[in-house]
């Protein structure tokens, strides 16, 4: 395993990536951290015969969640990857999407543990995570520096194959594209976000407006997020 490629030169949205990887017709799917279920909403109206289980440990989003009412396939769940509510051996694919980072570090062995848990024998799991680089994380890293935190993630997935608890099936890495048409844009999708409370001072603030600044164009400002994706069996 590694912890991040240097050089990655494919760039694609997730949704190619996970799609290829796991064959998720006709299965039941736990997403742990589905966020505002915008990926969610791409799963379950894609294919067909997808049961999706979607929890979210934000509960200012999750009464959002709980407002969706066209995704007949889903149904939206208040808990966190350390504590599933659920039986074991109950899903076949088991999906992080960048929030086993999220779950605190003294609870990253023990989300994984559950997840196995709660996964049927030969089941997947699919864990996606930032990788520390790049043009957009220069700019997080301002006010939100996650570097000890994607680590201890990363961490925590190998002690969980070296332990047994997973085999590894694959490691990809991409990067995906982001768009921001403006710093509004910005502010609303990023510094306001409800599961992480930003304080920023005035000072912070105007500085990490700047540093969006440069990289914004006459379309908008454009970064590629680097990805790692570790599929696991149990």
């Amino acid at each position: 395993m590694k912890l991040s490629e240097k050089y990655i030169d494919k760039i694609c949205h997730e949704s190619e990536i996970y799609e290829k990887l796991l064959s998720l017709d006709g299965k039941k799917i736990l997403e742990l951290g589905c966020g505002n279920a915008e990926i969610t909403r791409t799963i379950a109206t894609s294919g067909h015969d997808r049961e999706i289980i979607a929890m979210e440990v934000d509960k200012v989003q999750h009464h959002k969640n709980l407002l969706i009412d066209d995704l007949v396939n889903v149904t939206f769940k208040l808990g966190s990857g350390e504590a599933i509510g659920a039986a074991d051996e109950t899903f076949d694919v088991v999906l992080m999407f960048k929030s086993l980072h999220h779950v605190p570090m003294e609870f990253m062995g023990k989300a994984l543990r559950e997840i196995r848990r709660v996964l049927k024998p030969g089941g997947l799991a699919y864990i996606s995570e930032p990788i520390f680089a790049g043009d957009f994380n220069e700019i997080l890293r301002l006010f939100h520096d996650e570097q000890e935190v994607r680590t201890a993630a990363f961490r925590a997935i190998e002690n969980s194959i070296n332990e047994g608890i997973f085999s590894l099936v694959d490691e990809i890495f991409f990067n995906v594209p982001m768009l921001f048409e403006n710093f509004a844009e910005f502010e609303n999708k990023i510094l306001k976000v409800t599961h992480t409370n930003h304080q920023l001072s005035s000072e912070l603030y105007n500085k990490v407006k700047e540093q969006f600044s440069f990289n914004l164009k006459i379309d908008g400002a454009r970064f590629l997020i680097p990805i790692r994706v570790d599929l696991l069996k149990r």
